[in-house]
């Protein structure tokens, strides 16, 4: 029996342990204290940043099982932090072939298997198990090597009209309403042993899951993360899109079974939207009632930017100036369209439109919606993830990526499609690194999405920031007490010396690991999107920090960058375009220097020279295609600070 089981059963855990403290006895946090554990020694005031990975499957997860991954959720919280791991593929007595590890910890981890699939996978993927000899689970364990996902589609199409398969689940369903409840109590188990409750506070695991719905193919998935592992009324597991098969009656259901009752709180994060298909966040709805316009506000508060599948900040293309926009952008707009290419590689694409679900866009008509309705829905801070089917959290060095979901590979032998990428991080400031202070900082949306860096990123909004502030040693208590951080709603201020909004940005490079020192940062960027007198949509990028003709270069044959860049940039902006009344957002982008993408790495290690097409092994000809991006500028991006109109959530 846990210690925290044990509590829970005899209330009297400050006896029995001195060091542990129960929540009403904790001391005075500017947020909510929820649970029954130690106080951090390191507790900040002005907040730390921790980096970690929201979206990451294990062998819970029907197309984790799919690309070969027998990891469980121990063992995915083990290396998060910091165990080796064997990982796919295995030989035929179940060992694995390849291992692999993070070159630094996390500092947290949210597993979000399909919520849809727990018991179902668990089923097919356990010897003995009612169902386990059924071709539907034959299917799913050899699928990996059948070729262009027949099975998998058969099988999840099925899953998605049938809900509970005759086949899996028993005639009378009772094989998962047994399963279903024993894997959620074992992630919960995992989730609370991971569980770093001592004053060392090294670690926290979110309790979570994902919310996979994708009617027409089109991703509407939502993950969803728990304050702690208190579910209130909601069950065990809680509701899938079977059960629930929209977002609000999804958030409807959060909000009244959980947020609504003592001591429970949850946030849902949508995925990242460029597969979507428009669909996430439907463009021009007037549909839109002012009660869940407040809802979405109240229970989404952040949105996945990046992840493996791709990067969804802002669409590039005619008509679009920002060719960094182009970053890791895919050229599909839906899960429809990329596996219809996937079956068919001679098939066209279907091309991502600006109204395919870009960040950009969807915070500017969040600005239109708040204007109708009082409430902004789309009041998004930003985080990154990986979306690992790989059972890997945090696994996003380019020079060591093995795959978050090879088997969808169809193209070559490299690790994984070469369309995709390692993914992201969530980067939180909080006062310490406990699942409450983390949670808090979610909800206030003082965040920021890393494509894999550990940049350490700081962004403000006033409107009086002296212009001297960068060089002064206290900058951030300066602009804490001067404005509002990443995430807030900048108010205006009738004695503000000023009448232009002024931002402080501040960004120091990754230092990097033993032995793989971080990329020198290029420029510091702010985009302002508002909707003008005409209600047309409106974005500017502003350089305010760094060059992006600084002459850095990376050697794609050896991955050595070269050139100079910045250890620090900082910058105080003044908008003199604002115009009082004026509704915007504003959000920080920082670049580093070119360097090698994970691509570059896996070519050059099979020795490829695209000078001699005849000496190109079979499956590496796509690391000579045209197509082929082999350098990239890594970056992070801050959740927004909103001006005009609305609330601050506090």
């Amino acid at each position: 029996m846990t210690r925290a089981r044990l509590c829970a059963l005899l209330a009297v855990c400050s006896i029995l342990w001195p060091t542990a403290v129960m929540a009403q006895d904790y001391p005075a946090r500017p947020y909510a204290v929820t649970e029954q554990r130690t106080p951090c020694r390191d507790y900040r005031p002005e907040r730390e940043v921790f980096f970690g990975d929201t979206h990451v499957h294990t062998s819970y997860s029907f197309d984790a099982v799919v690309f070969g991954t027998l990891l469980k959720p121990a063992d995915a919280y083990r290396f998060a932090r910091g165990a080796e791991v064997g990982i796919a593929p295995y030989d035929r007595n179940g060992q694995p072939l390849r291992r692999q590890q993070l070159r630094r910890a996390l500092d947290f981890t949210a597993l979000t298997d399909h919520g849809e699939t727990l018991g179902k996978a668990s089923i097919c993927v356990t010897p003995g198990s009612p169902g386990y000899h059924h071709w539907n689970c034959y299917l799913l364990r050899w699928q990996r090597w059948l070729p262009n996902f027949v099975p998998f589609y058969l099988l999840s199409e099925r899953i998605r009209r049938v809900g509970r398969p005759p086949a899996i689940c028993g005639d009378d369903n009772s094989n998962c309403e047994q399963e279903d409840p024993r894997v959620w109590r074992e992630i919960l188990a995992a989730a609370e042993n991971a569980y770093d409750r001592s004053a060392d506070c090294e670690f926290s695991s979110l309790v979570a899951y994902e919310w996979s719905s994708a009617p027409k193919g089109n991703n509407l998935h939502r993950n969803v993360i728990f304050r702690n592992n208190n579910l209130g009324r909601l069950p065990a597991p809680p509701p899938d899109s079977i059960a629930l098969q929209t977002a609000s009656e999804l958030l409807a259901v959060l909000e009244r079974d959980c947020v609504n009752q003592p001591v429970c709180d949850v946030l849902a994060i949508p995925h990242n939207a460029n597969l979507s298909g428009g669909q996430m966040f439907p463009i021009g709805d007037e549909q839109l009632s002012a009660a869940d316009a407040a809802r979405q506000e109240r229970m989404q508060p952040l949105l996945e930017i990046m992840q493996h599948k791709g990067a969804s900040e802002c669409w590039f293309g005619v008509g679009a100036e920002d060719e960094l926009c182009a970053f890791e952008a895919l050229k599909h707009d839906s899960f429809a369209a990329l596996f219809r290419q996937v079956r068919d590689p001679s098939s066209q694409p279907e091309p991502p439109q600006p109204e395919t679900g870009f960040a950009r866009t969807v915070l500017a008509e969040g600005l239109r919606h708040e204007m109708r309705l009082g409430s902004n829905p789309w009041r998004f801070g930003f985080i990154a993830a990986t979306d690992t089917h790989a059972g890997l959290p945090g696994s996003v060095e380019e020079d060591l990526f093995q795959g978050h979901v090879g088997g969808i590979n169809t193209d070559s032998e490299l690790p994984d499609a070469i369309a995709f990428g390692p993914g992201g991080l969530a980067a939180i400031w909080a006062e310490e690194n406990t699942r409450d202070a983390l949670f808090s900082a979610m909800r206030r949306r003082e965040v920021y999405g890393s494509s894999g860096p550990r940049i350490r990123l700081r962004f403000f909004g006033g409107w009086d920031y002296p212009e001297q502030l960068c060089g002064q040693s206290d900058f951030v208590s300066r602009a804490y007490r001067g404005g509002v951080p990443m995430g807030g709603q900048l108010e205006p201020q009738l004695n503000a010396v000023h009448h232009e909004p002024r931002f402080a940005v501040l960004a120091h490079r990754d230092p990097g690991a033993p032995g793989k020192l971080g990329a020198p940062l290029q420029r510091l960027q702010i985009i302002k999107g508002w909707i003008d007198e005409d209600g047309e949509r409106r974005e500017r990028v502003y350089e305010v920090a760094g060059s992006p003709n600084n002459g850095a270069s990376v050697d794609t044959a050896s991955c050595e960058r070269r050139g100079g860049g910045h250890d620090r940039l900082c910058a105080v902006w003044v908008d003199r375009d604002y115009l009082a009344g004026q509704r915007a957002y504003y959000y920080a982008r920082v670049v580093e220097n070119p360097s090698c993408r994970w691509s570059s790495y896996a070519c050059n290690a099979k020795g490829i020279d695209c000078s001699k097409p005849q000496s190109v092994p079979d499956g590496f000809a796509v690391c000579c295609n045209a197509m082929h991006r082999r350098t990239q500028q890594e970056r992070a991006w801050s959740s927004p600070i909103w001006l005009g109109g609305g609330q601050l959530e506090r």
